[in-house]
């Protein structure tokens, strides 16, 4: 099994204690963001790699001793958001950007740059934020990250019921043109080789594989089995299936353990959160002692041990 820590929500940035606590525990439990009355347990005894999502590690940095002595056999593999928007688009992450690259450095050192993924996404244009903006600030992660990851991550924005919602005010979204593609393609992909760097879209209808880009994935099984064989174990992994209109996404199935509305990082963009007011209604009900991330288990609930 690969947990995922977390898509719908920066676990790293505002839960961490809760997290740890739950590794010591030996369990975790979540919702099902479609069923609220099921609850998937997952035993960390049945865990092979755990995939962490951020924006913003550092709150975590502080329980990874912990975390590496609790899960000793575990690899990780870490997913590190950089990208180049101000205050306007991420009021709280647009502030920390220079913080968030010394993160990556002491992940890399500390875990190995073949397990640190930048995620330079989502990109999105408007009149401030130009494709000419997106390279020079490419150009600026591929020369600062040299020799700290291996693989660049990127995607193109999405018209999420949050994303729409903030457009007129903030985003002010213009639509990709075949010759914006074009010239993303061609420079990002010379960047990335100077530098070192696979660079790869992920889950897109386009891979932009005709201008240079590279194929890859996320997490893909070859990779996955690689971590494995390092400690000496082996898994099988299945193909993940919710993205089954686009080609482009080879990823391994993950679980994940977050819950949607619970991110204050508040981003314009995300499609996590969709009701900001849910989100602080959300915040309110956590409990780093809780088995879930948000509230407690209830009377009702039908909580089932998740196998894979």
């Amino acid at each position: 099994m690969v947990l995922f820590v977390s898509g719908r929500t920066d676990i790293l940035s505002y839960y961490p204690k809760w997290f740890i606590n739950r590794v010591k525990e030996g369990f975790i439990d979540t919702r099902n963001p479609y069923n609220e009355s099921l609850v998937s347990r997952i035993y960390f005894e049945l865990v092979d790699i755990i995939m962490f999502c951020s924006k913003n590690p550092h709150p975590f940095l502080k329980y990874l001793d912990e975390l590496d002595k609790l899960l000793p056999n575990v690899p990780f593999v870490f997913h590190i958001t950089l990208t180049p928007y101000h205050s306007d688009i991420e009021p709280v992450i647009g502030k920390i950007k220079k913080e968030v690259i010394e993160d990556i450095k002491y992940l890399s050192k500390r875990y190995g740059k073949e397990n640190i993924f930048i995620r330079f996404d989502p990109i999105l244009k408007n009149d401030k934020y130009t494709i000419d903006y997106h390279i020079k600030a490419f150009k600026k992660v591929v020369e600062e990250l040299d020799g700290y990851s291996e693989n660049i991550v990127i995607s193109f924005i999405d018209l999420y019921k949050n994303t729409l919602k903030n457009n007129d005010k903030y985003l002010h979204i213009q639509s990709f043109t075949s010759e914006d593609y074009e010239k993303i393609g061609i420079n990002f992909s010379k960047l990335a080789k100077e530098h070192g760097f696979k660079v790869f879209t992920c889950g897109e209808k386009t891979n932009l594989v005709e201008f240079g880009l590279d194929k890859g994935s996320c997490l893909t099984k070859e990779f996955a089995t690689k971590l494995l064989n390092k400690v000496g174990k082996s898994a099988k992994f299945k193909k993940q299936t919710n993205r089954k209109d686009n080609s482009t996404c080879e990823c391994i199935q993950t679980v994940d353990i977050g819950a949607y509305n619970s991110c204050k990082s508040f981003c314009r963009y995300c499609y996590a959160n969709f009701d900001e007011n849910k989100v602080n209604e959300n915040s309110k009900l956590h409990n780093d002692d809780s088995s879930l991330l948000v509230g407690e288990i209830k009377s009702g609930d039908i909580i089932k041990e998740r196998l894979n």
